[in-house]
């Protein structure tokens, strides 16, 4: 993935598309994402580092789908029939939306008083907001613009290997913590320079956005060592169950354990917020 933040570049990253989604579908998860591409519902352009890209049709045609299954409760084939999917390749400006949605034909001549002038079809003309495609093709901000309201998690996958290319300068800008929050960051092993350049990675600055947003809420960040304690602990759970399938060298053994990190990823999140909701619920005004 290109070294530019997501408020510079005209795509984002898969991490980024979840941290858009998660406000109003909080369920959603990046294998749900990848899992929406593997059955053709959605098909983001990939970088030449094969780097996922979406763009806002991209995040709009997740939204329409997302809704579809939440509030309509219609299986994905039925979904996707209503879809004009592209196949891999085809130009980006190719419209993407509901196929075999047709918008009204303008009056004709015969349906309407004389003295009524009947305006010619016009290609720019939009749905009125009952119609069903509506909610796909309307214009909406750029999603650059748009930041989304908690911090974007970055892609575990697409994370592996990449260099790391924020200085400590850009960490501070882009994340909005001040230098003596990072310091302790550093202290507590929540995050570190790479390498000789003194330059940190996408996790890096996710881990400070978070940092920043704890700070905000009241809570320093000598806490934040807890989740930190948490997580390798999770991890090397993980880790006995998948290393036996990595030990295998098959051709499928690598593809089958990134879906299975993927899948316990997926179900420590859930535990986790099941776990912690159930916990807060006597501090809730269920008013």
């Amino acid at each position: 993935m290109s070294n530019k933040s997501a408020s510079e570049r005209p795509y984002l990253s898969i991490g980024e598309v979840l941290g858009l989604l998660l406000e109003e579908f909080p369920d959603v998860t990046i294998s749900k994402i990848r899992f929406l591409e593997s059955q053709g519902l959605i098909v983001p352009e990939r970088t030449a580092s094969g780097y996922r890209k979406f763009y806002e049709d991209d995040v709009d045609r997740l939204k329409y789908i997302l809704r579809e299954q939440k509030e309509k409760f219609l299986p994905l084939r039925v979904i996707k029939d209503r879809l004009d999917t592209p196949p891999a390749g085809i130009e980006r400006d190719t419209p993407r939306g509901i196929k075999n949605v047709v918008l009204p034909e303008p009056p004709s001549a015969d349906d309407v008083p004389s003295d009524t002038t009947v305006e010619p079809a016009s290609h720019d003309a939009k749905p009125s907001k009952g119609h069903p495609a509506a909610r796909i093709i309307k214009a909406v901000p750029s999603i650059a613009d748009k930041a989304p309201k908690r911090p974007a998690p970055p892609d575990p996958s697409d994370a592996v290997g990449r260099p790391a290319t924020y200085s400590r300068e850009e960490i501070l800008t882009l994340s909005g913590l001040d230098a003596d929050g990072l310091v302790e960051l550093e202290r507590y092993g929540m995050v570190a320079a790479h390498g000789g350049q003194g330059l940190y990675d996408e996790h890096d600055l996710a881990i400070a956005e978070v940092a920043k947003g704890f700070a905000d809420a009241g809570i320093d960040i000598r806490h934040l060592k807890a989740w930190k304690t948490s997580a390798e602990r999770e991890a090397g759970l993980f880790e006995q169950r998948v290393l036996p399938v990595l030990r295998r060298r098959s051709p499928e053994s690598r593809t089958e354990s990134n879906d299975l990190l993927d899948d316990l990823s997926d179900l420590g999140s859930r535990l986790r917020a099941i776990l912690l909701a159930r916990a807060l619920g006597s501090l809730r005004d269920n008013r």
